[in-house]
């Protein structure tokens, strides 16, 4: 695993909402709401530069809402589901709902 994956009981609330409180961040989110496994290239629009992703990706992962796990060359992200349904029950659901 890549570095800084906060434990579960380490995830704020306050840091989940700060990393969601952008919209790019929000529509990852929606993207990988299904459970889905994508890479950074596969959530990555072309006409936002790499290194600008890379620090969303950071934000994301450092706030404890995703996975991050490298895979050859590529990181493969996934949605912390589990870990931030269990500390903020019906949060993840009610923004899905609104977006």
């Amino acid at each position: 695993m890549i570095a800084n994956h906060p434990e579960p009981e380490q995830i704020t609330l306050e840091n989940v909402l700060l990393a969601l409180g952008n919209p790019l961040r929000l529509e990852i989110l929606r993207l990988l709401a299904d459970g889905s496994e994508l890479s950074c290239n596969a959530l990555r629009p072309e006409e936002i530069a790499k290194s600008t992703m890379t620090h969303h990706w950071r934000v994301l992962r450092d706030s404890g809402v995703i996975w991050q796990r490298p895979q050859g060359r590529e990181n493969m992200i996934s949605l912390r589901r589990e870990d931030l349904d269990a500390r903020f029950p019906g949060l993840l659901d009610t923004l899905l709902r609104v977006m």
